[in-house]
């Protein structure tokens, strides 16, 4: 299979089949981009499972304290009005999250799970607070609402 020939607007046409509200229920939509065999074969060794595993456990376990009196069990159940209890943003994420409205056309649904996200980026870092890196590694997991890819 070759690379992708499609124009920009034939990337757009196809993408555009997708409705919006469905993708707005997808926290994460990142492009993957095609990898080369020798980058696979000979590439350099990233953190393995067992120390991935234990960080997820202990964010899980963050989630499960935080949230325990509100009868939820992880971030990604969050309702709006609990992201204003557990999710409070400082002036500098309210920015970034205004930005991300007025730039790039973030829904309210877009926003909340931005900051759902951020919230679990936080607990992987074992971080009490979203600070705005988290925020806006958050936005980039939305790369759909950006539109911007250009494979398909």
């Amino acid at each position: 299979m070759g690379k992708c020939t499609c124009t920009q607007p034939q990337i757009q046409k196809y993408r555009s089949k997708i409705s919006g509200p469905l993708l707005d229920r997808i926290d994460i939509q990142i492009e993957v981009p095609r990898v080369e065999y020798k980058d696979l074969a000979g590439g350099t060794e990233g953190e393995g499972s067992s120390l991935i595993r234990k960080r997820v456990n202990k964010a899980r376990k963050i989630q499960e304290e935080r949230l325990k009196k509100s009868d939820l069990f992880s971030n990604a159940k969050m309702s709006s009005r609990h992201l204003k209890v557990f999710c409070p943003l400082d002036g500098e994420c309210e920015k970034l999250l205004e930005q991300a409205v007025d730039v790039l056309g973030f829904s309210v649904r877009a926003c909340h799970s931005v900051i759902r996200v951020a919230r679990t980026i936080a607990d992987l870092e074992a971080e009490p607070e979203i600070k705005r890196d988290h925020l806006a590694e958050a936005v980039q997991f939305r790369s759909f609402d950006r539109g911007s890819g250009q494979s398909c």
